[in-house]
């Protein structure tokens, strides 16, 4: 993992990688599945498609409803901004020109087979839940978007690790992956 940025307006971006012994193909259903990732996360509770959309095209929409112990739940409406299956899948919330946060999942083939899995993600430039608590304690905010970048650390390793197994076991044909 790694990440980039101190303070908001810098739109610090964090990054996690992982190598998963699974075709892009197969890692690829997973990402691009949105109902499964409530299931990885600990924030993520529901997620689903707006507008009559069945699944990531760009310019398509879904809601996320989120909970977090300091920030209460929320709700966000996100949008496709790349999709190039089985490569890459980006979306941005709440406004495309300009988001309170870039998300992306990239896919690669693996030298020896697999795939190499990213997410990335980046803070900004739109404001964000985030930057009402900086409004509130702005003397404290490189000490909040430290934290935040910290638990999307932790909460994007533990979502590359699911889908890790989850992949591999779908590899290996099991089901209890």
């Amino acid at each position: 993992m790694e990440w980039t940025g101190a303070r908001y307006a810098d739109e610090p971006t964090a990054e996690v990688r992982t190598r998963i012994a699974a075709p892009p193909e197969h890692v690829w259903e997973l990402v691009s599945d949105i109902g499964l990732m409530p299931t990885l996360s600990t924030e993520l509770r529901s997620v689903e498609w707006l507008d009559g959309a069945s699944g990531p095209t760009p310019g398509a929409r879904f809601v996320g409803r989120s909970e977090h112990a300091s920030f209460g739940a929320w709700q966000t409406t996100s949008y496709v901004v790349e999709c190039e299956a089985p490569r890459v899948f980006a979306w941005a919330v709440e406004d495309p020109e300009r988001p309170s946060a870039l998300w992306r999942f990239s896919l690669a083939g693996a030298d020896g087979g697999g795939t190499e899995l990213t997410q990335w993600m980046q803070m900004g430039p739109g404001r964000s839940g985030l930057s009402y608590a900086i409004d509130r304690m702005p003397e404290k905010e490189q000490k909040i978007v430290y934290v935040r970048m910290r638990e999307f650390e932790a909460n994007m390793t533990a979502t590359l690790d699911a889908i890790k197994k989850l992949a591999e076991g779908a590899a290996r044909g099991t089901a209890d992956a």
